[in-house]
């Protein structure tokens, strides 16, 4: 396959489309849940997701506290899955992403944390999904098939998906309309000519990715895709940091 046939390429082409259909499709199901956790008036907020999925909520955190005042805290699957800890989350919300919403860590952590008092929001491309039906709440984010191994619509639209959540609960109507124009953005972004940039990463052995606040995530996902995709050592660091060690990796 030519670079412009890969699965991967072909589905970053899908993104605007996969994007105005989760935000057309599943907009009355991200009301009702915007509405829920409206009612519930959560005191903070912990997600649960691995790989992508997990640097989508990492974005998420970042919104959240940014725009809502609230506190946001990653839970490691593993503490319900591997340890079987029991947590107590009365007066929270727990945001479970998953692609597939099959994981059985996650889906694990999602029914502990909903024993647990919290309620329970899925984030997931399977609307039948056992993450689904454990959740109080359950949004399709409508990406469509994904056959390319690295992530790349689904991880955009479970962002997409979370901010518009957001923004029903806290009746942000400028957040909305911020969304509703998204696709229209990321196809002047697709067209964008970024051989550039390729050309530039073609010898480097290592590649450290910077990143701030809810960019970080961004640099988080970009280091995993070259890892995935490239066969590339790549690390994203906060640029708050990079000067306390990381920068000492860099030659003279």
């Amino acid at each position: 396959m030519s670079a412009t046939t890969t699965h991967m390429r072909r589905e970053i082409g899908e993104i605007p489309e996969a994007t105005a259909r989760l935000l057309d499709g599943s907009a009355k199901a991200l009301a009702e849940a915007g509405s829920g956790l409206r009612e519930r008036d959560p005191h903070f907020v912990v997600t649960v997701a691995r790989g992508s999925s997990d640097h989508a909520a990492t974005f998420t955190k970042y919104a959240v506290e940014l725009t809502a005042g609230l506190a946001v805290a990653s839970v490691g699957p593993s503490i319900a899955s591997i340890y079987g800890a029991k947590l107590r989350l009365r007066g929270s919300a727990c945001l479970a992403i998953s692609q597939s919403g099959k994981s059985p860590d996650i889906v694990a952590m999602a029914e502990t944390a909903r024993a647990g008092g919290a309620l329970t929001v899925a984030i997931t491309n399977t609307a039948d999904s056992p993450l689904a039906r454990a959740s109080d709440y359950a949004i399709d984010i409508l990406a469509g098939p994904e056959r390319s191994v690295a992530a790349t619509k689904t991880f955009v639209n479970s962002a997409v998906a979370a901010l518009a959540l957001m923004a029903h609960s806290t009746g942000d109507e400028a957040l909305l309309a911020a969304l509703a124009r998204l696709p229209e953005h990321f196809e002047k972004a697709i067209a964008c000519d970024w051989m550039g940039l390729a050309a530039a990463l073609e010898a480097p052995q290592s590649l450290f990715i910077l990143g701030r606040g809810p960019s970080f995530a961004i640099a988080s996902e970009a280091a995993l895709k070259f890892k995935e995709t490239c066969a590339m050592h790549a690390e994203a660091y906060s640029a708050a940091e990079v000067m306390h060690g990381p920068l000492a990796l860099v030659g003279p």
